[in-house]
């Protein structure tokens, strides 16, 4: 990518424009997070709920305290060991930060993205000030995460004034989201960044999952992620009855599964999944993007582990799940 790209990229951002870019998680939509108006077109490009809060990316964790105030000792030492990386820390916002940031509450969701294109733009945004970008997943609200820039060009098209190109995302899966605001650590949105990691830094695992008093923060609501075809979940030994219901009823399913296809047949379209958890959650959008695409009756997925190392994926699994379910798919 070249300087002039960033240049651009920079310009039409303080503008007020949109500009999508990669990070090692997902491609993101950003505005600048301090101007209001640029935030409500991120709102209005996704079709994205207005209380629904947006996570600051920021070029280093020498910028915490221009966003966030009563800064926790534990959060510096997260985000010496994690920035630039996958952790997103939910921490009490400073005044000045937008309501439209943080769905009018009072806290801020903040991380440093571990891609150096997005790295090399948010330095030259934000310069001496650490100025902040507002960013969710460049997609439409409850879709699938955009992982390459032609899935933000094939979304949303010219809602968007540029899409930098920082080829296909390391990660695949959106970050890790802990509460620092409340006391106890608390993970409110698994991701990559797993609980051992932390429990590490922290000196002790953080709780999981949110009560009736924790924020509201991207990603958590039950329908998420979802593609247009209807997604269910099966055991591994429970895919042969799936594809013999299939031909049965004459049906096109595609099947993610880390198996081998047991057997070939015209209505099957079978993608051979990763057994280990990280390269399964890079290929994990993409793959659902392209079965999306193929007019199957059925997405038809192999249930994963029920392993620390597969919560992420299989917490994004059944929000897709859910999310192709309410759609009416």
């Amino acid at each position: 990518m070249s300087d002039s790209a960033v240049a651009r990229a920079v310009a039409l951002l303080h503008a007020g424009e949109l500009v999508a870019f990669p990070t090692e998680t997902v491609y993101g939509l950003g505005a600048d997070a301090s101007n209001p108006a640029a935030v409500a077109k991120i709102f209005a490009a996704k079709g994205r709920p207005a209380d629904h809060p947006l996570i600051v990316h920021l070029a280093g964790h020498d910028y915490l305290d221009r966003w966030a105030r009563d800064v926790p000792q534990a959060a510096y030492d997260l985000a010496e060991a994690f920035w630039p990386g996958p952790l997103t820390l939910i921490l009490k916002r400073q005044p000045h930060v937008i309501d439209g940031v943080t769905g009018g509450q009072d806290t801020v969701g903040l991380r440093v993205p571990g891609h150096p294109l997005a790295l090399e733009l948010l330095r030259a945004f934000g310069g001496a000030q650490g100025g902040g970008l507002a960013a969710p997943s460049a997609n439409r609200f409850g879709r699938i995460s955009p992982t390459t820039a032609a899935h933000v060009r094939a979304e949303l098209g010219a809602a968007v004034a540029l899409v930098l190109d920082g080829g296909p995302c390391q990660v695949g899966i959106e970050s890790t989201i802990l509460d620092l605001s409340r006391g106890e650590p608390t993970i409110l949105r698994p991701g990559m960044a797993g609980i051992a990691a932390i429990a590490a830094v922290l000196g002790a695992e953080p709780a999981i999952g949110a009560g009736e008093a924790a924020p509201r923060v991207a990603g958590s609501l039950d329908a998420h992620y979802a593609p247009r075809t209807p997604l269910v979940l099966v055991p591994g030994d429970s895919l042969a009855i799936a594809m013999r219901d299939a031909i049965v009823a004459r049906e096109k399913i595609a099947v993610i599964s880390c198996f081998e296809q047991p057997l070939q047949h015209e209505l099957i379209v079978w993608r051979r999944a990763p057994t280990e958890a990280e390269p399964f959650a890079h290929d994990l959008y993409a793959s659902l993007r392209e079965l999306d695409g193929l007019g199957c009756a059925r997405i038809v997925v192999q249930r994963p582990p029920q392993t620390e190392a597969w919560r992420a994926i299989m917490d994004r699994l059944k929000r897709a799940a859910a999310g192709s379910a309410a759609a009416g798919c």
